[in-house]
């Protein structure tokens, strides 16, 4: 028979799948998968199963429903100060993972260029392959990742169509400053550059970090195309709602390309979440104090256990060092090893870069603290036996 997709053919069995598996088979505490383990607002809930009967099943607007449209603007105002027209600049998608597809449909031609972080969310590079475009990756290095300014300056040039940047950063808990988003700007300009934010982890920032939008920066917003998900802000990672906010001429190919995808996203979910945005500042501020007081009782473990724990200002992960801890073998055989051993799942920072770039670093691991106390805690004391792990 005919071959099939040659890139999707070639693409191998993810290291999440890998090591959740494993986690499975050695029933271990699992911090490698990123999502909560708890469940979200009882309110949106109660909402979202209200919504099912009320008659309004069929399907909703391409673009989403008015409610949830409404509110993206209104929050794009209240978080950010940007101003958002709800009917021409907002696009409802399933899930950010499809926001960022979509949006990269909308910009890129084969050939374009793209700049990309390192390390990355698995999904960009793939993506961009498919569509034909050429990724340009810009390392970030260890261990506070900040913006190397020559190596971008370096790699944005006369075929860069895009920058697709996420901050808060997967997997290295970076926060983007605004004077790193204010030099990305500088350059945004003086190539004619588009950027593609992912910013999914917008509401999960440690105090005193903030949060900026690179849309919010002066003469970005008709350059900017911002993502974010209701699933990180409302831990609800199953209910698979995004939403653009981007130019009107951006948002129409955005919804182009949303309708070729999935068309629409399941409306009881779209009316639950515009009740989610249009919480008090309370919520998010306590949902941001949960996470870190999560964050610093995983990190204080891990520093006891004798691992160097890196920064981290936002997002569910944290990252740490093993080099000190005598084990013989590299990020992936440690992972391994400490399911197998210590009955403890993370995952290999090495994963997050592109192969084809040469390696990355290879004794950091990333692990989520999205998870219970409980559930820390347990894993915590595993870790205890790190020594175990030795030659």
């Amino acid at each position: 028979m005919k071959p099939a997709n040659a890139m999707l053919s070639a693409l191998p069995t993810t290291i999440f799948s890998v090591m959740s598996a494993l986690a499975v088979e050695y029933d271990a505490v699992n911090l490698g998968q990123g999502f909560p383990d708890t469940e979200g607002p009882a309110d949106l809930i109660d909402a979202a199963a209200a919504a099912l009967r009320d008659g309004r099943n069929q399907y909703p607007p391409l673009t989403g429903v008015p409610e949830l449209r409404m509110a993206v603007a209104s929050a794009n105002a209240r978080f950010c100060g940007i101003e958002v027209d709800p009917a021409t600049e907002v696009v409802v998608t399933c899930g950010a993972t499809e926001a960022i597809t979509a949006s990269l449909m909308a910009l890129v031609n084969p050939g374009d260029e793209v700049v990309v972080f390192e390390p990355l969310y698995d999904t960009y590079l793939p993506v961009l392959r498919m569509l034909g475009a050429v990724a340009r990756p810009v390392r970030l290095l260890p261990p506070h990742w900040s913006l190397p300014r020559a190596e971008l300056a370096a790699a944005v040039g006369p075929k860069t169509k895009a920058i697709l940047l996420n901050t808060p950063m997967n997997p290295t808990g970076k926060v983007f400053t605004r004077a790193e988003l204010e030099f990305i700007a500088d350059l945004m300009v003086r190539h004619d550059v588009y950027a593609v934010c992912d910013e999914v982890y917008e509401h999960l920032t440690f105090a005193p970090v903030r949060h900026v939008a690179l849309m919010s920066l002066p003469g970005m917003k008709a350059r900017t195309i911002r993502i974010g998900s209701a699933g990180k802000s409302f831990s609800m990672t199953g209910w698979k709602v995004g939403y653009v906010t981007a130019p009107a001429p951006l948002a129409a190919l955005v919804a182009k390309a949303h309708q070729l995808l999935t068309f629409t996203v399941a409306p009881n979910l779209q009316r639950a979440v515009a009740i989610g945005l249009e919480k008090d500042s309370d919520y998010f501020l306590q949902l941001s104090e949960s996470m870190r007081q999560s964050r610093d009782m995983l990190t204080r473990g891990l520093r006891s256990a004798g691992f160097e724990v890196l920064p981290c200002d936002g997002s569910y992960f944290v990252i740490a060092d093993f080099a000190g801890l005598g084990f013989a073998g590299d990020d992936v055989a440690f992972c391994e090893a400490m399911t197998r051993r210590l009955r403890v799942t993370a995952i290999p920072v090495s994963a997050f870069y592109d192969p084809d770039g040469g390696p990355g670093p290879r004794t950091l691991v990333r692990f989520a603290f999205c998870k219970r106390p409980e559930v820390i805690a347990e894993a915590v004391s595993r870790l205890a036996r790190v020594d175990d792990l030795r030659g």
